[in-house]
C-alpha cells in the first residue's frame, strides 16, 4: 500500500448476528425493501376495500330485503312453534287440522308516519282498535302483533297500502271441519294454537308441548291422532238428541255410545254444544260436557248395579222374593214405588217393574259395608280419569249408613259422572270386566290388559237376561227395535229444588245394550227436565221420552256399527238363560 493512497478506515459497527438472521428470515437476501413495502401497502388497501365492500353490500341487502327475510325467518319459527297433528275419527275422517292463515304485525322502529299508518290500517280493517294499535306502534319494540288471523282479502288490501314496517306472517290456524259435531270431545285451542280443552288439551299434556319447545313439532313429523269415535254414529246420535230436546222442551240432552268389550267411546254428545271454530261459545256455562264434567243422581239405572251385587254374592237368585207390599219406612222417611204391586216380588220383578222398595230391600239384605265395597269395586266412588281433562269427582256420602244404602240402591243419594255409570254397567254385561273408558282406538287384546274382573260370568249373564226381559215386558219396551234384540234399563231421577226432591223437574236416562244376548255396544240417552206433551199423556218419566229417543237412535246406528238384524229370535229366558242351571 502506497503512502499516496492510504486506506479509509470503516467506522460502521458490525451488525450483530441475531439481527442479520431475523432480517434474512423476514426479507430474504438481495431484496429491494422499498418495492416490497409498497406492495404490502397496496395489498392492505385492497383487503380493506374488499372488507368494506362486503359490509356495505350486506347493509344494502338488509335495507332492501329486511321485511321479507325477517318474515320468512319468523314464519319458519312460528310454524315450528304452533304446528299440531291432525285429529281423525276411527275411519280416518278429519276432525281437526291446521291451515295457514296470515297475521298482521308491525315494526314500530321502521314506521315513518305512525298517524298515517294507524289511519290507513283501521280504515282497511274496521275491527282493529285504534287506541290499541296506536299504543303498540308507539312502543320501542322491534316487533308487535296488530291482528292475528286476518283474511286473505285484508292481507291483499293492506299490502297495496305499501306502509313501511307493516308485514305479515303465515301462522297455523286450527280449524274443525265438523263444527259442533264432536265439540266436547275434540275441545279447542287458543290464539297461539295451544290446546285448552278436550283432546286438544290432552295432546299438549302428552308430549306435544315439549315437542314445540324443542322445535320438533313440525308438520312433517306428526302423525294423525286416531280417536275411537265414529263420526257417522256421532252425527246420528246428535241429530236424534237435538230432535228430542226440541220435542220434549228439555233443558239439555246428552248421550254416548260405548264399546262394552274395549271401553272405546264411539260417540259422545252433550247439548247444548258449541262450535270450536268460534271459541267464545265454549265459555257459556250451559255448554259443559255433562257426560264427564257433570255429576248426577242416575236414578233407576243404578238398580242394575244393586241387583248384580246381590246375584254375584250368591245370597240371591232371580227368583228370590222381597217384600214390596207397601212403602219402606226408615225413621221419618218413607220409600214408595211409582206403581206399587202390593205383594212380594221376585228379584226379576224388582228390575222389570223398577221397584224402589224392592231395590232398597235387596241392598239392605247385602249389608251397608258390602254395598259400599261393591260400588267402589265397580268404579263408582272414585273420580274417573280418561284422556279428557274435564272430569268431576262423584258426590258420595261422608257417613254411609243404612239410609244411604236404601236410597243409593235406586240411584239417589250419590251423584256420578254419566260416563262413570256407563263403565260400571259395561262390566255388568260384558262378562264381568271393568274396563277404563278411552277416546283412543283400542283393541280387545289391549282392553284385556287393563281390565279388572269384578263379577262372575254367570252374574253377567243374568244381568243381560234382565235387561232383555225389561225390553220385552218392562219399562224399555218403547225402545225395542225389531231385529236388534236390545236390552235396557230406565231411570227417572227427581232433581233437588230448594232442598227437596221435585216431581216436576227430573233427569231422565235410558241405557241400552245391543244385542242383549252378546252385547257389543251400550247406548246412554239423557234428557234434563223434559216437559209433558200430549203424546206422553202428561207423563215426564223416562219410558215416555228417553226410551223412544233411544229406540230411534238404535234404528239409525245399529247398521253403522255392523250389527246385522236378526228376526224371530226366542224370548230372553230361552236365548240368554239356560233355565235349569241359572235361575235357581
Amino acid at each position: 500500500m502506497s503512502a499516496d493512497n492510504p486506506a479509509k478506515p470503516n467506522n460502521k459497527p458490525a451488525e450483530p448476528w441475531r439481527q442479520r438472521l431475523i432480517r434474512s428470515l423476514l426479507y430474504g437476501r438481495n431484496v429491494d425493501r422499498a418495492a416490497k413495502a409498497r406492495a404490502r401497502v397496496g395489498f392492505a388497501i385492497l383487503a380493506f376495500a374488499a372488507i368494506y365492500s362486503v359490509i356495505g353490500g350486506r347493509l344494502v341487502m338488509f335495507a332492501i330485503g329486511a321485511d321479507a327475510h325477517g318474515a320468512r325467518r319468523a314464519a319458519s319459527q312460528d310454524v315450528i312453534a304452533t304446528a299440531r297433528p291432525d285429529i281423525v275419527d276411527r275411519n280416518g275422517e278429519v276432525l281437526a287440522t291446521d291451515v295457514k292463515a296470515p297475521s298482521l304485525f308491525g315494526e314500530p322502529r321502521r314506521i315513518i308516519d305512525k298517524d298515517e299508518a294507524i289511519e290507513l290500517l283501521t280504515a282497511t280493517v274496521p275491527d282493529l282498535d285504534t287506541g290499541e294499535v296506536r299504543e303498540r306502534l308507539s312502543s320501542r319494540k322491534g316487533f308487535v302483533w296488530l291482528k292475528r288471523e286476518i283474511t286473505p282479502k285484508q292481507q291483499q288490501d293492506i299490502h297495496k297500502l305499501g306502509i313501511p314496517g307493516i308485514g305479515f306472517l303465515r301462522e297455523n290456524k286450527r280449524v274443525y271441519p265438523t263444527g259442533n259435531e264432536v265439540a266436547h270431545l275434540i275441545g279447542l285451542v287458543n290464539i297461539d294454537n295451544q290446546g285448552i280443552a278436550g283432546m286438544e288439551k290432552w295432546l299438549d299434556s302428552n308430549g306435544l308441548a315439549d315437542l314445540h319447545r324443542a322445535g320438533f313439532a313440525t308438520d312433517r313429523l306428526q302423525k294423525p291422532i286416531e280417536l275411537s269415535v265414529d263420526l257417522r254414529v256421532e252425527h246420528a246420535l246428535r241429530d236424534e238428541l237435538l230432535k228430542a230436546k226440541e220435542k220434549y222442551k228439555a233443558k239439555a240432552a246428552s248421550g254416548l255410545v260405548s264399546n262394552v268389550k274395549t271401553g272405546e267411546i264411539v260417540a259422545l254428545v252433550s247439548l247444548p254444544d258449541f262450535d270450536p271454530n268460534n271459541p267464545k261459545e265454549a265459555h257459556d256455562p250451559d255448554r259443559i260436557n255433562r257426560l264427564t264434567t257433570g255429576v248426577f243422581e242416575m236414578g233407576s239405572t243404578f238398580k242394575t248395579l244393586t241387583l248384580a251385587m246381590a246375584l254375584d254374592s250368591g245370597k240371591a237368585s232371580l227368583n228370590t222374593l222381597y217384600d214390596a207390599r207397601g212403602a219402606l219406612h226408615y225413621g221419618k222417611f218413607a220409600i214408595h214405588d211409582t206403581h206399587p204391586l202390593g205383594r212380594s216380588i221376585s228379584l226379576s220383578e224388582v228390575f222389570t217393574f223398577s221397584s224402589n222398595v224392592g231395590a232398597a230391600r235387596v241392598a239392605l239384605s247385602q249389608g251397608v259395608e258390602a254395598h259400599r265395597a261393591f260400588l267402589k269395586k265397580v268404579g263408582q266412588l272414585d273420580r274417573l280419569r280418561t284422556e279428557l281433562p274435564e272430569s268431576a269427582s262423584p258426590i258420595v256420602p261422608k257417613r254411609w249408613g243404612e239410609l244411604n244404602t236404601i236410597t243409593i240402591a235406586f240411584g239417589h243419594g250419590i251423584a256420578v259422572a254419566p260416563l262413570q255409570a256407563v263403565m260400571g254397567i259395561n262390566a255388568m254385561v260384558n262378562g264381568g270386566y271393568l274396563i277404563p273408558p278411552t277416546f283412543l282406538k283400542r283393541s280387545e287384546e289391549d282392553a284385556k290388559a287393563v281390565a279388572k274382573k269384578v263379577i262372575r260370568p254367570e252374574t253377567s249373564e243374568k244381568i243381560r237376561y234382565l235387561m232383555r226381559l225389561n225390553a220385552e215386558v218392562g219399562t224399555a219396551k218403547k225402545a225395542d227395535v225389531a231385529g236388534y234384540y236390545i236390552g235396557g234399563k230406565t231411570g227417572t231421577s227427581e232433581k233437588v229444588v230448594g232442598g227437596r226432591y221435585s216431581k216436576k223437574q227430573v233427569l231422565n236416562s235410558f241405557t241400552a245394550i245391543l244385542p242383549a244376548d252378546n252385547p257389543q255396544f251400550q247406548l246412554l240417552v239423557m234428557l234434563d227436565e223434559p216437559k209433558a206433551i200430549p203424546e206422553t199423556m202428561g207423563f215426564i218419566t223416562s219410558g215416555w221420552n228417553a226410551v223412544p229417543t233411544g229406540g230411534k237412535v238404535i234404528a239409525r246406528i245399529a247398521p253403522l256399527l255392523g250389527i246385522e238384524p236378526r228376526f224371530n229370535l226366542p224370548p230372553s229366558d230361552r236365548l240368554i238363560l239356560a233355565t235349569s242351571r241359572t235361575t235357581q
